[in-house]
């Protein structure tokens, strides 16, 4: 399975369930936190009109889900 990136912030619950949740299931991510790196902020920005929300996953092919579940980014990892 292709490696994700995860935008996130320290703070955020739905980031930490998310990480845990593709951790248990063995999908490879990278994570970004978006506090640290303004040019990730501005990304997440622009992925969510203006909005920094925030788990914000972005797929090798460019597409990018915000706040989805486990099933959502395995679905889109496995090309369905």
């Amino acid at each position: 399975m292709a490696s994700v990136v995860m935008y996130s912030t320290v703070w955020c619950g739905y980031c930490r369930r998310l990480k845990s949740a593709m951790e248990r299931a063995g999908v490879a991510y990278t994570e970004v936190d978006i506090e640290q790196d303004a040019e990730a902020a501005k990304l997440v920005e622009q992925v969510n009109g203006g909005n920094r929300t925030v788990p914000t996953v972005v797929f090798p092919d460019g597409s990018a889900l915000t706040n989805p579940s486990l099933r959502d980014v395995q679905s889109r990892l496995a090309g369905v």
